[in-house]
């Protein structure tokens, strides 16, 4: 008897992965425009996503004006779907036209910089404007190593690998075997991407101010700090919608080096926020970042100090 659930998740993997694949022969123009008439359903559709950016824009920017903390919301759905249509461009598309988007390189020098003087660089890359954009052309440039894990849609796990891989990113799981292999990568004086703004598993982070409250931030930064004496950058790509991207390399908040593990949380959300600041909108401010709060992890048994494997 065919397992109900399972053969529709093979469903849904095979319809994504077929939009996937018509998408990335599409414009990145056409994109954008697609992006605009879908970000305004979505925020009319999808009550959480409209509600998580609402009340994130108004804990993060309360000093704007309603009005404009309602534009912003308007212009982050739009990017933030453009992101999601993208996909198929950046993991499918044609080498050459993925390469011929990225218009401007800004900050390599960090990079060059580092590796000539024998250090890893470990890439802070928030969730702004398309990262995959960016894994594609640092992948592309640089020996890069990268944590990932496997979509909800294991179907899809496949497609996924070799969009990410095929510039030659080496992609290791998110546990112990692959806080190893990052280790490793850095001792070699190469590139390693670490996620800073994602909300780390209890046990896995300390709290640390983002936009002035506390927000619940991984801690294996300064582990491998500590143990490659890796320079640190954020790196994104920007949008130029309808025409492109830029990619920014910016020096990491000075924090992030110091061996204190809240102060080098503080310096990494620092470091995210310096980078929103080229361009608000393009973050993923449909994420929750917060929902974990210092009121709940009040008697937790797990609520402790990360070990670095």
């Amino acid at each position: 008897m065919t397992d109900t659930p399972s053969r529709s998740r093979d469903l849904q993997a095979r319809a994504v992965a077929l939009l996937w694949r018509s998408l990335a022969r599409r414009r990145l123009s056409t994109l954008w425009r697609l992006a605009r008439l879908v970000g305004p359903l979505v925020q009319g559709i999808s009550r959480r996503e409209r509600e998580v950016t609402r009340i994130n824009l108004a804990e993060v920017y309360a000093e704007r004006s309603e009005t404009a903390r309602r534009r912003l919301r308007r212009e982050s759905l739009v990017h933030s779907s453009a992101t999601m249509l993208e996909l198929g461009f950046a993991w499918l598309g044609p080498a050459d036209r993925v390469e011929a988007s990225i218009l401007e390189v800004h900050g390599r020098e960090l990079l060059d910089e580092a590796r000539a003087g024998g250090r890893g660089v470990i890439v802070l890359a928030p969730h702004f404007g398309n990262w995959e954009v960016l894994n594609f052309w640092l992948s592309g440039h640089f020996p890069f190593t990268a944590m990932y894990e496997p979509p909800k849609l294991t179907a899809l796990d496949p497609l996924i690998r070799r969009g990410r891989e095929r510039q030659g990113a080496r992609l290791v799981p998110t546990t112990s075997r692959g806080v190893a292999a990052l280790l490793k990568a850095l001792k070699r004086s190469e590139a390693v991407g670490i996620l800073p703004d994602q909300v780390p598993h209890w046990g896995s982070g300390v709290f640390a101010p983002f936009f002035g409250r506390p927000a619940y931030t991984a801690t294996l930064l300064p582990k491998l700090v500590a143990r490659t004496e890796a320079r640190v950058v954020t790196g994104v790509a920007r949008r130029l919608p309808g025409r492109g991207f830029a990619i920014h390399f910016l020096p990491a908040d000075e924090r992030v080096y110091a061996p204190d593990e809240a102060t080098s949380a503080a310096g990494v959300n620092a470091s995210v926020e310096a980078t929103i600041a080229l361009a608000p909108a393009q973050y993923q401010w449909e994420y929750k970042r917060y929902r974990k709060t210092p009121e709940e992890a009040e008697g937790r048994p797990d609520f402790k100090r990360f070990r670095l494997y």
